[in-house]
């Protein structure tokens, strides 16, 4: 049986593993973690496998969010987007729909906490089922030159940032500057 919910802390090593796993550098479970010890770590959600009822729990997908901002959108927190960053699924997991179910289950906390847009840095197919769309026909474009894989998503009407320029991802996400 999948279930999806928030982290706890009796997580974070089987987090950290999992990154590790999936991301050859291990620089997602380093940034996941530095993102948590910043508090900067807004939505964390694990796909937790469990054989029974009563049996223990294994986390076999953890996805993260964190702010992301603008030049023109400053503090108050509700100025604010949310980047989803990273998404990881046990590698014989995949192709079940577990990544799916994190990102729809993410992608309703954020709502749930007033956020009114996120992005993505990633595969155009798989999140353009969840509304992601190109950034750039809204004026809005990564440090990355994602093109067509850096997607927004408006999660409120009119809260979409246009023409804002280049959207900011939390200083944690400079480890991938650095590498």
């Amino acid at each position: 049986m999948l279930t999806i919910r928030p982290e706890i802390p009796a997580d974070i090593p089987a987090i950290d593993a999992l990154n590790c796993a999936c991301f050859p550098l291990h620089l997602e479970a380093i940034l996941v973690d530095r993102l948590r010890e910043s508090g900067r770590l807004t939505v964390s959600l694990v796909a937790e496998w469990r054989e029974s009822l009563a049996g223990p729990g294994r986390v076999v997908g953890q996805i993260a969010w964190s702010p992301v901002t603008t030049p023109q959108l400053a503090i108050p927190p509700q100025a604010l987007g949310v980047g989803l960053a990273p998404v990881a699924v046990d590698a014989d997991l995949r192709r079940q729909g577990i990544a799916t179910r994190l990102v729809q289950a993410g992608l309703d906390r954020c709502r749930e906490l007033g956020f009114g847009w996120c992005v993505v840095l990633g595969e155009p197919a798989f999140y353009r089922r969840f509304g992601f769309r190109p950034a750039y026909p809204f004026g809005l474009f990564d440090r990355y030159e994602g093109g067509d894989a850096f997607q927004v998503l408006e999660l409120s009407p009119g809260a979409l940032p246009r023409d804002a320029g280049r959207v900011e991802y939390a200083p944690e996400f400079a480890i991938f500057d650095e590498s």
